[in-house]
């Protein structure tokens, strides 16, 4: 395992060469999309590492896919830009039928088709995932969606999206996670024909959008398994979303920690320089405690998960654990590098507002303390 963990780390640490930080630097100016970037993760195998090879992948486990992303933000990316694919076609894979896997797997594997899209969120149920309004309501061989979305990333440059929406009312439903269906739309025909797209800038260069649906036909052939069970069909999916968040995370924090090591001990004031100071070397050696404590959380929870065992509280611990360690870390890298740390051009404050996100999404810090309390402490559900 060490020495495939190994290879992993050296091939995507050589890919990410090709990227360096300026690269990011413009596009964060820009506030474009990493198509070459994305595309030779796609080409070099990376994206489908969670794929069975039977389907063009590697047949690898969350272990592996966490290092990838980890590496690309150590590297000072943001493997933001491509994560989605990686658990939302775990979605397909798990729940889908056999001849939507055989449809669609293939070509999301070589690149032919980009699914980064996952519609849940909406402008009145954030974390209330069971008070969402869009509706699918059946009509012969096709669903006729309405409704809206938000904060719903890279749907701009995907080719295909993974919607949660109500195919029963609320108020006819005995659970208020029942009702709920995941279908998968092709937006290469949706857009313009009742799917229409609001990009929303943001303080990081993430690529969300607001997503509209008008009577937007969607073929019943699209529903991902059973109707009304999509809600558990999504638990699946965040799970593997919260380990390779958490990875990202510990990606910046080390990414964090390496450029203040390297900065301490060049910056010379008051003739010595200030990595010799307890003032710089505690802060510093406090991150990385925390970091290392996260990244062990990171793997106890990949490990779970590739062994098909529960890890909810895991998966939620370690993304817990992980963006409190990054933010941590950055706020260190910041105070150390002092005025150079609000300089594009050292990159420190790029990578101190991408990783503000993990303290707010894809969960809030307050629901995963709410779901330990409830679910590993057994007190009662406060929400």
């Amino acid at each position: 395992m060490q020495e495939l963990d190994a290879e992993i780390r050296f091939g995507v640490r050589r890919l990410c060469e090709r990227f360096g930080n300026a690269y990011w630097r413009a596009l964060d100016e820009q506030q474009a999309y990493p198509d070459t970037f994305v595309q030779a993760m796609t080409e070099a195998g990376y994206l489908a590492t969670l794929l069975p090879e039977n389907y063009g992948g590697s047949g690898l486990g969350i272990r592996e896919a966490s290092i990838i992303l980890e590496e690309i933000n150590r590297s000072g990316g943001n493997a933001a830009v491509c994560h989605a694919q990686m658990y939302i076609m775990g979605t397909l894979l798990r729940h889908g039928s056999d001849e939507q896997k055989q449809h669609y797997l293939p070509d999301i594997a070589t690149g032919n088709l980009r699914l980064q899209a996952f519609g849940i969120t909406e402008p009145d149920a954030g974390s209330d995932t069971s008070s969402i309004r869009t509706t699918a309501h059946r009509q012969g061989n096709e669903y006729i969606v309405n409704g809206q979305k938000i904060w719903t990333s890279r749907v701009q440059y995907s080719d295909l999206m993974l919607l949660l929406a109500r195919t029963t009312p609320l108020d006819q439903v005995k659970k208020r996670t029942d009702g709920l269906s995941l279908l998968l739309l092709d937006l290469r025909t949706a857009v313009g024909n009742g799917l229409t797209i609001k990009p929303i800038r943001t303080m990081i260069n993430h690529h969300t959008a607001e997503v509209f649906f008008d009577n937007l036909p969607v073929p019943a052939a699209n529903l991902i398994g059973e109707e009304g069970k999509g809600f558990r069909y999504l638990l699946d999916s965040l799970n593997a979303e919260r380990i390779l968040i958490a990875a990202e995370s510990v990606g910046d924090g080390y990414w964090f920690v390496e450029r203040t090591q390297a900065y301490a001990r060049q910056r010379v004031v008051f003739g010595r320089p200030i990595g010799q100071n307890q003032g710089i070397q505690f802060p510093l050696a406090q991150a990385y405690i925390h970091l290392q404590a996260a990244d062990l959380m990171r793997y106890r929870a990949a490990e779970l998960f590739d062994r098909g065992e529960q890890c909810g509280a895991e998966a939620n611990m370690a993304k817990l654990l992980a963006a409190d360690a990054a933010w941590e870390a950055a706020n260190v890298a910041l105070q150390t590098h002092g005025g150079f740390g609000f300089a594009a051009e050292y990159d420190i404050e790029r990578k101190f507002r991408e990783t503000r996100l993990y303290q707010v999404a894809p969960i809030s810090t307050n629901l995963i303390l709410a779901y330990i309390a409830q679910h590993v402490l057994d007190l009662p559900r406060s929400y």
